[in-house]
């Protein structure tokens, strides 16, 4: 049996899940001149995976690349989630 497709998936999951906090946090405190910080290190992650001969951390660090290039999205998506009142305003910001 080969594990790995579950391993991956659960990998994924988790990352998911940690990248969740992560751009709400970010937006939070940053706002979303935090963007380039997930640009770069998607650039990272990617050139990570495509640099790897291991197939599973190749393919976790696809993963992270990829979601590092989609938390940029979300993040210009929580700031209009903030402006709307659904998620809470960082009164020391700007």
């Amino acid at each position: 049996m080969n594990f790995n497709g579950i391993l991956i998936g659960v990998i994924s999951f988790l990352i998911i899940g940690i990248f969740h906090p992560i751009v709400i946090k970010g937006e939070y405190y940053f706002g979303k001149r935090i963007w380039p910080i997930f640009l770069i290190s998607g650039i990272i992650f990617i050139f990570l995976s495509l640099s790897s001969s291991i197939g599973v951390l190749s393919a976790v660090f696809g993963i992270l690349g990829f979601s590092c290039f989609w938390s940029i999205n979300e993040i210009i998506e929580q700031e209009e989630r903030v402006k709307k009142g659904w998620f809470p305003k960082n009164p020391k910001r700007n």
